[in-house]
């Protein structure tokens, strides 16, 4: 009954839907391209044909839903690993925003396809699953909707949620919502959490946990291409370079306020001047001892903050505007898709975005393998697990707000011992927890082996 009022909901909401993506196509032109994907509508140029079930001994079909970009990078490890568990396997691969998208092209192989997630409306969801067959269905890490997860049980596709994670907001949010969350998690196939607490958690939500696996980011690794041009970059920059990593709205006026406060914008030589009179920078005269250089979280803003930072009086130059090398400003902003390897390449220090407002803060884990350490905000209730496991192994710090961080970033900066013990670190961090993608990717292909399910009663 529930459901069905939700149900309801969802297909009221359809043309609030379409006016949202024709706004958001204004900016990033790719949510106005198959639209109709949205809604379970497939044309001539998806072409898909699926094998017999993995059971009979064809090739299985994956189905892997990634929201954006971080879930889309994340998957790599994943996906090479479920590769060499079956072997010729295809992959249908949705997305729900453009950067996810767009990423997401590489990740494709002969015979693979690429659509929208469909809208949560038992139409979508049934013309979708009737379309592609999905053997298995792998969400990543928080993307459970009730009629996806209904439409999967009835029609015996095992749904199963991977590198899963559940901060304590959205727990206290699915506790309000138990009447339509309930039956979403304990629907699920099978949930490997991230961490024991995200386990609590979601087993508190009556969702089915096999097990704790770990967070399989820590199995990406870093384009050494781009790593190595970033570096190499880094090298040439003649200071040391402070990265202001996926910055989210509202951030950026927040460093500017704290710049404005502490150092003019011509940069000096640290390296004959003491920590402590870096971090002081406004009382004694010293002028910003580093590069600095901002990467926003979402590309609509890539234009809005190079503009902020102009309008404060500072010289602005983005990637895009690159030919061999950086050109010399006061701020670099990072304004291309795909290229984070080469800013953290580029960065000796970084800021964590979403960690200054109160927006629960990003994926760490890049960085960290990328060998820059990480100065967080107190807002990380998104990363919880994998932000402790930085600040434990001193590769990121924790600080009370963006003034403290600005702080303790420029004095690392002038203090080689520390900045080298951080980056050492950091680069500790990710061989300390890989295994997970593989673990996953087995736990994965014993499901997709035993075939299908029996839907439960009421779904």
């Amino acid at each position: 009954m529930m459901r069905a009022l939700y149900s309801l909901l969802t297909y009221a909401a359809q043309p609030w839907v379409r006016r949202k993506l024709a706004r958001r196509a204004k900016v990033e032109p790719l949510y106005g391209e198959w639209v109709e994907q949205r809604f379970g509508h497939y044309d001539d140029a998806v072409h898909f044909a699926p094998g017999p079930a993995a059971a009979a001994g064809g090739a299985p079909v994956v189905w892997l839903h990634a929201v954006s970009l971080g879930e889309t990078r994340a998957a790599v490890a994943l996906l090479a690993r479920l590769r060499e568990s079956l072997p010729g396997m295809r992959l249908v691969l949705t997305h729900g925003t453009a950067t996810g998208r767009e990423a997401g092209k590489a990740l494709l192989q002969p015979g693979d396809v690429q659509v929208w997630q469909p809208w949560d409306t038992p139409s979508a969801v049934g013309r979708f699953l009737a379309h592609f067959r999905p053997d298995v269905g792998l969400l990543m890490e928080t993307e459970v909707w009730p009629n996806l997860v209904a439409g999967c049980a009835q029609r015996g596709v095992p749904l199963c949620l991977v590198n899963a994670r559940l901060s304590d907001k959205t727990y206290q949010q699915s506790r309000r919502l138990r009447w339509l969350a309930g039956p979403a998690y304990r629907g699920l196939h099978a949930v490997w959490a991230q961490s024991e607490a995200d386990a609590q958690r979601l087993r508190a939500l009556g969702a089915p946990v096999q097990a704790v696996l770990g967070n399989f980011k820590f199995d990406a690794t870093p384009d050494a291409t781009l790593l190595a041009r970033g570096r190499a970059w880094r090298a040439g920059a003649g200071r040391p370079v402070l990265m202001f990593a996926s910055s989210r709205e509202g951030e950026e006026q927040m460093l500017l306020d704290v710049l404005k406060q502490k150092w003019t914008l011509a940069p000096v030589d640290i390296a004959r001047a003491a920590p402590e009179s870096i971090a002081n920078g406004a009382q004694t005269g010293l002028r910003m001892p580093f590069q600095l250089l901002v990467v926003p979280r979402h590309p609509q803003r890539f234009a809005e903050v190079a503009q902020l930072f102009v309008d404060a009086g500072y010289s602005v130059s983005r990637r895009s505007q690159w030919g061999e090398a950086p050109e010399t400003a006061d701020v670099w902003v990072g304004d291309s898709l795909g290229e984070m390897a080469l800013y953290f390449g580029l960065a000796h220090i970084a800021l964590l975005g979403g960690s200054f407002a109160p927006l629960g803060g990003q994926n760490l884990i890049e960085a960290a393998a990328c060998g820059v350490p990480v100065f967080m905000g107190p807002h990380l209730f998104n990363f919880t697990e994998a932000s402790t496991l930085a600040a434990d192994a001193g590769a990121a710090l924790r600080c009370e707000n963006i003034d403290h961080a600005v702080a303790e970033a420029a004095a690392t900066a002038g203090d080689t011992a520390r900045l080298q013990g951080m980056q050492d670190a950091a680069l500790g961090l990710g061989a300390a927890h890989r295994g997970a993608a593989l673990k996953t990717a087995t736990e994965v292909a014993a499901v997709v082996r035993r075939g299908a399910i029996t839907a439960p009663a009421g779904c």
